[in-house]
């Protein structure tokens, strides 16, 4: 398969600086070897320099590998860098029994030309996919791709493979227009096969739609049936349920699920409304009626203030969307987080949830809220032994709140800086130089937190050090450094801390913290740093990795 690189890639500065001994004297240094790959990326858990919003999870078969599963994520793919999505979907996948680890399974889907085979100027632009499994009678599997294509009659697209890896042939072209596809489906669909073989599309912008599909076609409703509109009340009707995109559909036991983005009422959860939230609704039949179940995740990080007041702990607001998928007794959310100061650098997220459903007709589906969390697929705290990307902070908060002015954010404080990588990506997936999502802009009164590390590993350890990987950016100040909760009052404790200079040099340095405290920790802990300085208004520092050594 084809790989596609960026035009852009972002510069990453890694200096062969030694390891600081001392927070604050720049001559006292020890031969410390820098490490050079990542082990564990943590949340967003796929490579930092890759963009796949959108993502729909599934656990297919792997088709090359019988008898084993691999979870595959379809979503779209944020190369075009100055707006949404590309023209190109590709696809990652990672065996069920390695969540830390993703491959790269290429490009699988572009429409470059019509069905006569005739180029187009440049290929389409391509929002949320989804994916659906048909068996036949045959056993004989059929994956059909629902590209969300945004080009004038073509925006119904499927496109089908005998792999879930592709490469996807579009499979519905009209026969009197080459330049057409016959389909009811439209913006963000979804498409489920019943146990019974029925097939079910949903799709819709601001209005929830939904069809019994045929299931000769995979895209045109199914005659005697009609398309049912407003399955779920949208964000601007009368309702609890605030539909405004991103339809995805699952059968749980006896129960379908519609998990989409909702609109939230501005107050909702004492807070400005978004649609930076997934949502469900549950119900007996495919096509509803559907009951409200509640948020599933939240993208802004919804947190507890200094003051008890609910606040936004990364990005203020902007869009989201994923689905929930069991891998090996777990559900999770899948969804993403915007990235840098806009809506177009979008990073693929993960939190575990609970699921709960009382089948029989009238049932509930209960499902946990998941947090906005650093740990990814480490469910059980990242290894704070391992180096760690800055850029999996979740928690970014500065000396006032930021503002969401689409398709921008603007911040008063710390934020994870987009960046691409460089050249050799597909070479070196997790190489550092190629994962460094700086933090930037860390201001006094700047607080930048990660959720969660493990600590059982300092049990009984009396030499307890944590390694910075900074920029310093000629301002004098301070970085405290807190466990539990960033403020005393609400039960955090500062284990140390760190002297800025302005003399120190502009390059990335290693610096260290002695946080010899920690060995009274044991399992997971949040990390927070706090950023103090008498210059108001200027970044002391960028952050690029951290990591903890002991004796």
């Amino acid at each position: 398969m084809n790989k596609l690189h960026y035009a852009l890639l972002s510069a990453v500065t890694l200096c062969g600086v030694g390891l600081y001994s001392s927070c604050t004297n720049e001559t006292n240094t020890q031969n410390v070897k820098k490490q050079t790959v990542f082990t564990t990326i943590g949340n967003p858990y796929l490579p930092l320099w890759e963009h796949i919003p959108d993502g729909e999870p599934y656990v297919f078969d792997d088709p090359d590998n019988p008898g084993k599963k691999r979870v595959y994520i379809y979503g779209s793919h944020d190369s075009r860098i100055t707006d949404y999505c590309g023209r190109e979907l590709v696809v990652w996948s990672a065996s069920v029994d390695s969540l830390t680890k993703w491959r790269y399974d290429g490009e699988i889907f572009s429409v470059t030309k019509n069905a006569l085979g005739e180029p187009y100027e440049q290929g389409n632009v391509l929002f949320a996919p989804d994916v659906a499994l048909k068996i036949d009678s045959n056993g004989e599997k059929t994956y059909y791709l629902y590209p969300n294509n945004q080009e004038g009659g073509r925006q119904g697209m499927v496109a089908k493979s005998k792999r879930p890896d592709g490469p996807f042939e579009v499979c519905n072209w009209s026969k009197e227009n080459p330049d057409s596809t016959v389909g009811v489906l439209r913006f963000d669909p979804a498409v489920f096969v019943d146990d019974d073989g029925k097939v079910y599309g949903y799709w819709g912008f601001g209005n929830s739609m939904a069809a019994e599909l045929d299931p000769e076609t995979m895209a045109t409703v199914k005659p005697g049936t009609k398309i049912v509109e407003d399955m779920v009340s949208g964000w601007k009707q009368d309702g609890v349920f605030r539909f405004f995109e991103a339809s995805s559909i699952r059968k749980i036991k006896d129960k379908y699920v519609f998990i989409y983005s909702r609109w939230t009422k501005d107050g909702d959860f004492s807070m400005p409304e978004t649609n930076y939230t997934l949502a469900y609704a549950y119900s007996d039949f495919p096509l509803g009626p559907y009951t409200f179940g509640g948020t599933i995740i939240d993208g802004r990080g919804r947190e507890t203030s200094l003051e008890g007041k609910p606040i936004a702990t990364g990005n203020p607001s902007g869009n989201t969307h994923g689905s929930i998928c069991e891998i090996n007794n777990q559900w999770y959310v899948f969804y993403h987080r915007q990235n840098g100061l806009n809506e177009f650098s979008r990073q693929a997220m993960v939190a575990p949830i609970t699921v709960n459903v009382e089948e029989g007709k009238g049932g509930k589906v209960m499902i946990s809220e998941g947090e906005y969390n650093s740990e990814g697929f480490s469910i059980n705290g990242l290894d704070p032994l391992e180096l760690h990307p800055a850029g999996i902070a979740c928690w970014y908060t500065g000396s006032k709140p930021a503002v969401h002015e689409w398709p921008n954010n603007v911040f008063y404080g710390p934020y994870v800086e987009a960046a691409y990588g460089t050249n050799t990506n597909f070479q070196e997936p997790y190489a550092v130089k190629n994962n460094i999502n700086p933090v930037v802009h860390n201001t006094d009164g700047s607080i930048l937190g990660y959720k969660y590390f493990n600590f059982s590993s300092f049990n009984g350890k009396k030499n307890i050090k944590l390694i910075l990987e900074l920029i310093p950016q000629g301002i004098d100040g301070e970085i405290e450094v807190f466990v539990d909760r960033p403020w005393e009052s609400q039960g955090g404790k500062k284990v140390g801390e760190l002297q800025i200079k302005n003399s120190m040099s502009q390059t990335s340095t290693q610096m260290t913290v002695d946080v010899s405290d920690l060995k009274d920790f044991s399992g997971k802990h949040a990390l927070f740093f706090i950023i103090k300085s008498a210059t108001k208004d200027k970044s002391i520092c960028s952050f690029e990795t951290l990591q903890f050594l002991t004796d």
